[in-house]
C-alpha cells in the first residue's frame, strides 16, 4: 500500500464555445419573448391599435381590433416604460452584447446578463397573462364563445401544411 493519496479526478468541463453558443439560443429566444410585450402598442398606418402577433401566437391573432383598444389601458398601466421601445430593448441587451464580447470572456458576466434579461421578460408575459386573462374573463358568454371561435381557427391555421379558409 502505498502512502500517496490521489486527487480526485476534476469534473468534465464543457468546453467554452458551447457555453458562448447555448447562451447565444437562449438570448435568441429571450429577445423573440421581449418582443413579444413590447409590440402590443404597435400602430397600424393611419393610426389605431394594431393587432400584429405580438409573439403570443395564437391569442393575439383572436383578437379583435375592439379587443386590443380594450385592453390597452391596461398594458400601458402595467408596463410604463412602453414608449422606450427599441431603445428600452438595446439597454436590456448592451449588458449581454459586452459580456459575449469580452476578452477575457467571463460566464459569469454572460449569465448575469442572461438573468437580467429573462427576469424583465418574465414580468412582460406576467403582465401579458394578467392583462389578456383579466380581459377574456370579463367578457360575457356571446363575446367569449365569439373569441374562442377565433383562437380555434387561429390554432388551426397554425397547423403545419394548414391553409386558411377559403372566404366566401
Amino acid at each position: 500500500m502505498s502512502g500517496k493519496i490521489s486527487a480526485p479526478e476534476a469534473p468534465a468541463r464543457t468546453r467554452g464555445w458551447v457555453k458562448v453558443l447555448l447562451a447565444v439560443s437562449l438570448a435568441l429566444n429571450l429577445a423573440v419573448a421581449g418582443l413579444a410585450a413590447g409590440s402590443w402598442l404597435g400602430h397600424e398606418k393611419g393610426g389605431g391599435t394594431s393587432r400584429r402577433d405580438s409573439g403570443l401566437g395564437p391569442l393575439a391573432s383572436a383578437m379583435t381590433r375592439e379587443d386590443w383598444r380594450a385592453m390597452r389601458p391596461a398594458w400601458v398601466s402595467r408596463n410604463p416604460d412602453l414608449g422606450r421601445g427599441a431603445e428600452a430593448l438595446r439597454a436590456e441587451y448592451d449588458p449581454l452584447l459586452a459580456a459575449l464580447r469580452a476578452e477575457p470572456f467571463e460566464v459569469e458576466a454572460l449569465h448575469e446578463a442572461l438573468a437580467r434579461i429573462s427576469e424583465s421578460n418574465a414580468r412582460r408575459l406576467s403582465a401579458a397573462r394578467e392583462v389578456i386573462g383579466g380581459y377574456l374573463a370579463g367578457l360575457d358568454a356571446g363575446p367569449r364563445a365569439a373569441y374562442a371561435d377565433r383562437l380555434e381557427a387561429a390554432l388551426n391555421r397554425a397547423k403545419p401544411g394548414s391553409r386558411p379558409p377559403a372566404e366566401g
